[in-house]
C-alpha cells in the first residue's frame, strides 16, 4: 500500500469514527440509549458476520476461548457505547468527542498496572498530568461544587474512555496470530447478545416510533463507524502497524468538533477548544518515549 493511499485510508477511518458522535447526538433523543446501542450492535454484527462468511471463514468454536471475546464485547462495546449515548443526551457531541480523547491516557494508566509492556515514565507522567488538567478545564470549576446533569453526562463519557482502556488491556491477552475480523465479529456478537435483551426489557422498542431519519442514523452507526470502520482498521494495522495508526488519536476529536459544528450547529466554546488542545498535548507527550523506542 502506498503512503498516499495509507494516509487517505487513515483519514477516512477518522471520518467514520468521529462521525459516530454526531449520529448519536442526532438520534438519541428519539431512540433511547440502550435501544440505540442494541440497533448499532445488531447491524454491525450482521455486516461483520456477512464479511467473515464472504471470506470463507467462520466464528471460532464456542468454548473457554470465547472468554476474552465476551469481556471485550462488554468493556469495548456495550459499556462505552451506552455511556457515550447516555452522556450525549445531556452534552453536545463536540464535548463528548473531546472527552473521549483521554482514552490513550486511560489506557496508559491501566497498562502500567496490568501489563508488562507500557509503563509510566517521568515524561509520560507529565503528559498524564497535562491531560488531566485538560479534563478539569473542560468540566469547569462549577463541577467541583455542583454535580448537575451536564457534569454527570461528562463523567459518563469519561467512563467510556476508561472502559475502552480496559478493553485495550484485555485485547493484549488475546492469542497472537488470530484472525482480526473473526475476533471483531465474535466481540460484536457477544455485545449484541447482551444489549438486545436489555433493549427488549427496558425500552420495549416495538412501542417506539422514531422518524425514519433518526432510525437511519442508528443504522448508520452500526454499518459505518462500527462494521466498515473495523474492517478498515484491521487492514491499516496489518499493513502499517500501530505507530502509523496512533496519529488518529489527534484527528478524531478535531473532526468530531467539526462535524458537530457543521451538521448540528453546535457552538464550540473557547473553553472546550482550550481543553482539546491541552488534552491532545498530554497525549502527544505520553507518546514521545513510545516513538523514540520504536
Amino acid at each position: 500500500m502506498s503512503n498516499t493511499r495509507a494516509v487517505g485510508m487513515l483519514f477516512l477511518l477518522a471520518c467514520m469514527w468521529s462521525s459516530s458522535f454526531t449520529a448519536i447526538k442526532f438520534s438519541v433523543h428519539e431512540i433511547p440509549p440502550v435501544t440505540l446501542v442494541a440497533l448499532r450492535l445488531g447491524v454491525a454484527a450482521i455486516v461483520l458476520y456477512g464479511f467473515l462468511r464472504f471470506q470463507g471463514k467462520r466464528l471460532p468454536k464456542w468454548g473457554r476461548n470465547w472468554t476474552p471475546y465476551v469481556l471485550i464485547g462488554i468493556t469495548g462495546n456495550c459499556a462505552p457505547f451506552f455511556l457515550i449515548s447516555w452522556g450525549e443526551v445531556g452534552i453536545s457531541s463536540s464535548q463528548a468527542v473531546i472527552l473521549l480523547a483521554i482514552m490513550p491516557l486511560a489506557t496508559l494508566v491501566l497498562s502500567h498496572f496490568f501489563t508488562d509492556t507500557d509503563k509510566i515514565t517521568p515524561t509520560r507522567l507529565i503528559g498524564l498530568v497535562i491531560g488531566f488538567i485538560g479534563v478539569v478545564v473542560l468540566f469547569g470549576p462549577e463541577a467541583l461544587h455542583d454535580m448537575d446533569g451536564d457534569t454527570i453526562s461528562r463523567l459518563a463519557v469519561a467512563g467510556a474512555a476508561i472502559f475502552y482502556g480496559i478493553a485495550t488491556v484485555i485485547s493484549k491477552r488475546l492469542p497472537a496470530g488470530g484472525d482480526p475480523v473473526e475476533s471483531a465479529t465474535a466481540m460484536t456478537v457477544c455485545a449484541m447478545v447482551f444489549m438486545v435483551p436489555a433493549s427488549l426489557l427496558l425500552d420495549q422498542p416495538w412501542t417506539l416510533a422514531p422518524a425514519a431519519v433518526h432510525l437511519g442514523a442508528g443504522i448508520y452507526l452500526g454499518f459505518v463507524p462500527s462494521a466498515l470502520a473495523s474492517i478498515l482498521y484491521f487492514r491499516l494495522i496489518a499493513d502499517r502497524g500501530t505507530t502509523f495508526f496512533s496519529v488518529i488519536n489527534y484527528i478524531i476529536p478535531c473532526l468530531g468538533v467539526i462535524w458537530g459544528f457543521l451538521l448540528l450547529n453546535e457552538e464550540v466554546p473557547a473553553q472546550s477548544l482550550v481543553a482539546l488542545i491541552i488534552i491532545l498535548s498530554g497525549v502527544a507527550i505520553t507518546n514521545v518515549k513510545r516513538r523514540a523506542r520504536a
